[in-house]
């Protein structure tokens, strides 16, 4: 039977020390800093400008949903001619369509044009996520050290998960609401161009052999990347659920600056669980993984929405925060047992699809929900959706066993 195989501490120092790695860690990470900043800083900016959390979130998803779109795209053609160009082009596009949404802003134009701009700058936003993912595939022979680069990967970016919210619910309160998609942007387009400009990218050349082969579907054509892409969508939505009754939970409190600061909480325990879980995961086999860490996270969200007070809310997110790096790792990971030979980058880039645009339908709902019945029901209709996804996911288990392992798990019941 297969199963993943566990990581040490060794491991890490290995992946992180490896002979070209060091440039695209450095440069990713700063690239990589303002993903849970820009969105939310967006969401909140324009909430601070509009006084709607509904118009907020239509906006916000609008950019998620542009993330989506772009991210597969893009990283089809890093698979094709290397990341270099591709994020060079995407960073200018990048840098004009931020200036022209925060020029739309201040001058309070339409909700759907604010909406419109925002799917063009999330197409844009330079994929350096998914590029850094593949980059270790060349980096590192299959082994250890190459789960534990996976695995840094998705704790890298809970690190940012925590810095970035509290980030952009620090800077959203500075004299202008805007500094924070500024900054954040600012920072996307710096660790992007400099990733880009490393040896290591530059050297990334496809070869022939490392090509995709057939369908005009790509990655996304495996039975077992859709299931890896179901399992990222499930998650994205009670993210997105979670990050707007959170900031709403602070407005009815009467502390609307807590909010992004909560959902940096959200992440502590994250990283913290996900640093002991790349040592020892469970279930091992991958094929049960996905569906009980999307069901465990679905369950603990139900406390988010008993606590009366901030204070409780804050201690709930810390309980519900320690299944997001472990789903983040497991998502990465799987992509080696699902994805066709030659689409790693653009395989990556429909996970992050399925999250950002799970986010964005999350947002949305959430936001009208918010506005109709308050957080509490968003988070329980949240949780109910988390466990209709591991559902899903249950049943298509097998679509993630390895031809040659079907027998052994067939022989063993699951």
């Amino acid at each position: 039977m297969h199963v993943s195989q566990s990581t040490s501490l060794t491991d890490y120092r290995t992946a992180l020390t490896a002979p070209g790695a060091r440039g695209p860690v450095i440069t990713s990470l700063l690239g990589r800093l303002p993903i849970a900043m820009v969105g939310l800083a967006l969401m909140l900016y324009v909430q601070r400008e509009t006084g709607s959390f509904a118009a907020a979130g239509l906006v916000s998803a609008g950019a998620l949903i542009g993330v989506a779109c772009g991210s597969v795209a893009q990283g089809r053609v890093m698979d094709r001619i290397g990341p270099t160009v591709p994020l060079y082009v995407m960073s200018g596009v990048f840098a004009v369509l931020v200036a022209v949404e925060v020029t739309a802003i201040e001058l309070h134009a339409p909700v759907v044009l604010l909406t419109a701009l925002a799917f063009l700058l999330g197409i844009s936003e330079p994929m350096v996520g998914p590029a850094s993912r593949a980059l270790w595939g060349r980096l590192l022979p299959p082994g250890p050290a190459r789960s534990a680069a996976y695995s840094y990967e998705a704790i890298s970016m809970e690190v940012f998960f925590i810095l970035g919210p509290g980030l952009a619910g620090l800077l959203v309160a500075m004299p202008w609401p805007g500094t924070g998609v500024v900054v954040g942007a600012a920072c996307t387009i710096v660790g992007s161009v400099g990733f880009a400009s490393t040896r290591a990218a530059r050297d990334h050349r496809p070869q022939p052999e490392e090509r995709a082969e057939g369908s005009l579907l790509g990655a996304i054509a495996s039975p077992g990347m859709r299931t890896v892409a179901l399992a990222a969508l499930g998650f994205g939505i009670l993210i997105g659920f979670i990050e707007v009754g959170v900031p709403a939970a602070a407005v009815q409190a009467g502390h609307p600056t807590a909010g992004g600061l909560l959902l940096s909480v959200l992440s502590v325990s994250s990283v913290a669980v996900g640093v002991v879980y790349g040592v020892r995961p469970w279930p091992r086999p991958m094929h049960l993984r996905l569906p009980a860490l999307l069901f465990g996270f679905a369950a603990l969200i139900t406390l988010l929405a008993a606590p009366s007070t901030l204070w409780g809310l804050c201690l709930a997110l810390l309980v519900a925060g320690s299944l997001i790096t472990p789903q983040s790792t497991a998502h990465s990971v799987a992509i080696e047992i699902a994805a066709p030979r030659g689409t790693a980058t653009e395989a990556f880039g429909w996970v992050v699809t399925s999250v950002t645009l799970g986010a964005a339908v999350g947002q949305s709902v959430s936001g009208q929900l918010v506005e109709l019945s308050g957080p509490p029901a968003a988070f329980l209709t949240a949780s109910a959706v988390g466990a209709v996804f591991a559902a899903v996911l249950w049943l298509r288990r097998r679509t993630l066993i390895p031809a040659s392992s079907r027998a052994d798990v067939s022989l063993a019941g699951v």
